[in-house]
């Protein structure tokens, strides 16, 4: 069993009509957020805190089971020029690693400020810091996969 990383085009074959999973890759965190299969709208689920990969592994391929996605969508933290610095590299490798345990296509999507945004959302809405770092990630998750569900929905 080894899943695919591929461009959105070939993602978007691959996985059309099922659900996806979205994934804010951090280093203390993971955020999970979740589309529904016309690919409307995504969810946030939940955040889990890494430990080591093969844990975190096990969670997400339950979570692939779960819902029965059929591809997952990783936030690429990109810098702001578009280069690839350590992030995005350590992020590359938890996909290939991640690769290796599952069998639904992954996609990357630029995620340059998604954690921002979300996180000046909810000070505008008032969250507490404590509220707002316990649902920052999963909301960052959403904020990437609902980006990358409108770019999907717009190919033809």
């Amino acid at each position: 069993m080894t899943a695919d990383i591929v461009d959105i085009e070939t993602f978007r074959e691959r996985a059309h009509g099922r659900a996806l999973i979205g994934l804010d890759l951090g280093t203390k965190t993971i955020g999970i957020a979740i589309a529904d299969p016309l690919w409307t709208v995504a969810s946030p689920r939940e955040t889990i805190r890494r430990t080591k990969f093969g844990q975190d592994a096990i969670r997400l391929v339950e979570l692939i089971d779960e819902t029965r996605s059929g591809g997952l969508i990783l936030g690429l933290p990109l810098n702001m020029n578009g280069s690839e610095g350590p992030r995005a590299q350590s992020t590359r490798t938890f996909a290939r690693n991640l690769a290796q345990k599952i069998d639904i296509p992954i996609c990357f999507w630029d995620e340059r400020l998604s954690t921002v945004a979300v996180t000046r959302t909810l000070i505008e809405a008032d969250a507490s810091r404590k509220k707002r770092a316990q649902v920052v990630d999963m909301l960052a998750a959403s904020f990437i996969m609902q980006g990358a569900l409108e770019r999907l929905r717009g190919m033809s």
